[in-house]
């Protein structure tokens, strides 16, 4: 059994069984600090529940994990009196494909659980150190929908990708030099890299070359654009042409769109904060990250689904109670508004995608904003990976880095794209959309401009 996993009757929750018990569970007060109550039947919901103290920011943390785990977040409950919380999350799999290790989520989420009290015995667990980096060196032969296979074997096996290099040899082999952390931290024994590498091999076949290093001194490289394309790709606002363009379909101008509503009324020490907006992949995750960026701690919020026969069908609605970092209720109009711009900004547009022309090649480029916190956005480059091969398009070159602009950061994935007969991309701007349209969240807004290039803001 590889490690890290553990077999789970159908429908049988693992909150009974010792999944990450011993030192770590006592530190924030027992086993049921994190209780899973996984789904009877495929398709049903699992229930995530997680009872400790608090931390800022906390929310969006085990939200994040959550995601990186291939686990789609369809509503939720989140309470805190300020020192304690209680988190409850309904979640489904984003795909019959992927393998959710619920034994390892669960380990996770314990590790993210602050301690009740301090362990002196216990020093990593008290104050867990920066994570630790490697390098995964593969070379294999070329297929099409290669990068995507090894970026998800990387997901099922909780190697978290943080800057990759993918080149292509006249020879037609491939070179991928991944640079990752182990959500597990178990990647400096023997035993975790043979399981890393045999999974590898068993799945893409023998004729591969594999190999596991430490990259100690690694820093997260820095993307290098023309100043053009980072203007246009990082611009604060979209122009109000390319937002409510009549091109646009009845239904993109519909999501594209969202209510923000404060009541300072109903509550004598909160402010209430109404969202109703498109439902979309990451949504909950993005209200929590843009919250704990902008100092706003959530005392109490519910994330609602969509229900049938709900007046705002397909549409998600959310309710927070919410305080500044001084404790006090979010008054000043000013404020407020220019909280409603960043929540706007951030859930109608987490992703920008362009296609540019290099040369005579095209390239794919595809940001999103870094949390303070320093960390990414989960599973971008899956998902930009998994379009590609559903198009049938092959990566010639790709590279993650991270840019300076608009007084944030931003890691942007950057894929050199073979053309091909049977989808030429040069001088196709329907192909090139057809690109932008195949990410698996919906286009907000397009712009071709008369050289080819494709913008989006999704």
């Amino acid at each position: 059994m590889p490690v890290g996993e553990v077999a789970a009757r159908p429908g049988g929750g693992v909150g009974g069984m010792v999944l990450g018990g011993g030192a770590a569970a006592a530190a924030v007060g027992g086993d049921d600090a994190v209780v899973m109550q996984l789904a009877a039947a495929e398709g049903e919901e699992s229930v995530i529940t997680v009872n400790c103290p608090d931390q800022a920011g906390l929310g969006c943390d085990l939200c994040r994990t959550i995601l990186e785990f291939g686990l789609r977040i369809t509503r939720g409950d989140v309470s805190t009196d300020g020192h304690w919380c209680f988190v409850v999350f309904w979640v489904v799999p984003r795909s019959s494909s992927i393998k959710i290790r619920w034994a390892s989520l669960k380990n996770r989420l314990m590790s993210m659980c602050p301690s009740s009290y301090s362990i002196p015995f216990y020093p990593d667990i008290s104050q867990p150190g920066p994570p630790k980096f490697y390098l995964l060196k593969l070379l294999l032969p070329d297929r099409k929908g290669l990068l995507h296979d090894v970026t998800h074997i990387l997901s099922e096996l909780e190697l978290l990708i943080h800057r990759v290099k993918v080149s292509t040899t006249p020879d037609g082999r491939v070179v991928d030099l991944f640079f990752i952390t182990d959500g597990m931290e178990l990647l400096h024994t023997k035993e975790r890299q043979e399981e890393t590498c045999s999974t590898l091999i068993a799945t893409l076949g023998h004729s591969i070359s594999c190999e596991v290093l430490s990259a100690e001194g690694f820093q997260q490289g820095f993307s290098s654009l023309y100043p053009k394309i980072a203007e246009e790709l990082f611009r604060v606002e979209l122009v109000g042409s390319e937002i409510c363009s009549s091109s646009l379909s009845a239904e993109l101008k519909r999501v594209q769109t969202a209510t923000i509503n404060f009541d300072n009324s109903l509550s004598p020490a909160h402010t209430l904060v109404q969202i109703i907006c498109a439902d979309q992949k990451g949504l909950i995750y993005d209200i929590l990250r843009t919250m704990k960026d902008c100092n706003i701690q959530i005392f109490y919020g519910r994330f609602r689904s969509d229900k049938k026969g709900s007046v705002n069908k397909g549409c998600r609605e959310v309710d927070l109670f919410v305080k500044q970092v001084d404790g006090k209720k979010v008054v000043d109009p000013e404020k407020q508004e220019a909280l409603r711009s960043r929540l706007k900004s951030e859930m109608l547009h987490p992703l920008r995608v362009m296609i540019v022309s290099r040369g005579p090649d095209t390239e794919l480029l595809v940001a999103n904003p870094v949390e303070l916190s320093g960390k990414g956005r989960p599973r971008v480059f899956y998902d930009a990976t998994l379009a590609l091969k559903a198009l049938g398009i092959c990566i010639f070159s790709a590279e993650i880095g991270r840019q300076t602009a608009s007084e944030r950061q931003w890691e942007v994935y950057r894929f050199l794209l073979d053309d091909s007969k049977e989808f030429p991309l040069a001088n196709s701007p329907t192909n090139r959309n057809r690109v932008v349209d195949r990410l698996p969240t919906i286009a907000r807004s397009v712009k071709v401009n008369g050289d080819g290039t494709c913008r989006r803001f999704i």
